[in-house]
């Protein structure tokens, strides 16, 4: 075999296993010319002008249309320099056409195979014989191609050429053979676009974008509101930047706040509650109960509220918890502006002037030491003043007029006292006990003298003295400074 056909044969080969491993095929309908070389393999029973040809060399070339990714028509032809297989023998020319269908039945990564058939001609001539020998042809290929791009390929065949005498059909049993190799050329068909984005794989950079998404002159899909899903297949193609989206290219909103996620920096939002501009739930009244939830807005500051927002006033005295410095009012007590009772002003007064609060109207069962309960609301209000004031030392107590015996006076004034004092603690255990003492005075200490009913019941009473004074002193002393300095 002549060398520089062998290294013809030898390049393809190389070509055909160095080539991409990618479908490249044109796009049908499309045209294509191959030119090919290699060797041809003569039948040695065929003499002409005396003697059968050596095998050589064959160049030629294939000119064909492919209708459809599978089926086309091709034209085939070739020339061989042939000798006769002698010692000085002649010198014949060889050529062969032939018009061929050619079908591409599979297309793989690594190229594809064909196979065609059809009829030609062939014609041995000798410029020195008298006449040329020339037969019809059936031709019968096969090979494969691989296309490197959508422009060109590179492609292997093997053809057997039976020629055909004139009419004498039967004795077709002469076969020369053709094996090449070459380059194809695409022509005609529309630019391979494997992605469908309208720009060529010649010319696509980005030669695997999703179907429907716009693109640019490069073939890259475009994302205008860069949140990462594809112009074309963004259905939301203005999402603010850095708002997280679904897979359409849509703003989420988990807790429904109407501050998109990516945005929202309070993204547990409750439900219902009004956010502002970063997606953080207000509170206009400073509550604890977001706008939106809380059914009271406007609540005072410092106020307690409920879990729907709204003030709660325990002690029902029209001051709110929170706000209310005496929380335990009593039921129907009048109260001022910090919701403790007028009483407990005005006593607390007598308690700062005198050092002592003096109850004339705390009223037992007869000749027994048990409370009347008309007394609680009057011990009451002394209790809720006396939570105010635990720094101080106190003293109940007790003292009666001058009916009855001095020892039972003196006996029942001191349980009378000790009553009260258990009433008191009872009621208010914030208080501390080891503060407090009772005891009865009987008769022996009368306010006014004993002559009268009226100066009786004056007499009977229950005191609570302060027995550490110093601690009002210095009360009184800091009031009366606020005072001046208020002036």
């Amino acid at each position: 075999m002549d060398k520089v056909v062998r290294s013809a044969i030898l390049a393809s080969i190389f070509m055909l296993l160095a080539a991409p491993r990618l479908i490249a095929a044109p796009e049908a309908p499309y045209g294509y010319l191959t030119v090919v070389g290699g060797y041809a393999v003569f039948d040695p029973d065929v003499n002409y002008p005396t003697a059968a040809l050596e095998n050589t060399y064959h160049v030629g070339g294939r000119l064909g249309w492919m209708f459809s990714p599978i089926l086309g028509l091709e034209a085939a032809g070739g020339w061989s320099p042939a000798t006769e297989d002698i010692d000085n023998g002649a010198d014949v020319t060889f050529y062969h056409a032939s018009g061929n269908l050619i079908v591409t039945p599979y297309r793989w990564n690594f190229g594809g195979p064909f196979i065609s058939g059809g009829g030609g001609y062939v014609v041995r001539n000798n410029s020195d014989a008298p006449d040329d020998l020339h037969f019809g042809t059936l031709d019968v290929a096969g090979g494969w191609i691989a296309w490197l791009n959508d422009r060109i390929g590179i492609r292997l065949e093997a053809r057997n050429i039976l020629s055909i005498p004139h009419h004498n059909y039967q004795a077709a049993n002469k076969n020369d053979a053709i094996f090449t190799g070459g380059i194809s050329f695409a022509f005609g068909g529309t630019p391979r676009d494997a992605d469908g984005d309208g720009v060529s794989d010649r010319k696509d950079a980005c030669p695997d974008t999703p179907a429907g998404a716009n693109v640019d002159a490069k073939g890259c899909p475009t994302d205008a509101d860069g949140d990462g899903v594809f112009d074309g297949i963004d259905t939301c193609p203005d999402t603010p930047k850095g708002a997280s989206v679904n897979a359409t290219g849509c703003p989420t909103d988990g807790d429904g706040d109407g501050v998109y996620d990516g945005l929202d920096k309070c993204a547990d939002t409750p439900k219902g509650a009004k956010v502002d501009a970063t997606g953080c739930p207000t509170d206009g009244d400073g509550d604890g109960v977001f706008d939106g939830l809380d059914k009271c807005p406007d609540t005072p500051a410092g106020a307690k509220v409920d879990a729907s927002g709204c003030p709660m006033d325990s002690d029902g005295d029209g001051i709110y918890d929170g706000l209310d410095k005496c929380p335990g009012t009593g039921p129907g007590l009048k109260v001022d502006k910090d919701g403790c009772p007028i009483e407990v002003t005005e006593k607390e007064t007598e308690l700062l002037d005198t050092g002592m609060i003096r109850l004339s109207n705390i009223n037992f069962e007869t000749a027994k030491a048990n409370l009347s309960p008309d007394s609680y609301p009057t011990l009451d209000i002394v209790g809720q003043l006396l939570s105010k004031w635990p720094q101080l030392k106190i003293e109940i107590g007790g003292h009666t007029d001058s009916r009855g015996g001095d020892k039972y006076n003196q006996t029942l004034s001191d349980q009378r006292a000790h009553s009260v004092l258990d009433y008191i603690l009872q009621k208010f255990p914030d208080l501390k006990a080891s503060q407090y003492t009772a005891k009865g005075y009987g008769e022996g200490s009368p306010l006014v003298p004993n002559d009268s009913p009226l100066n009786m019941a004056k007499n009977r009473r229950v005191e609570f003295k302060v027995l550490n004074k110093d601690v009002l002193k210095k009360e009184v002393e800091k009031r009366k400074m606020l005072k001046e300095g208020g002036q």
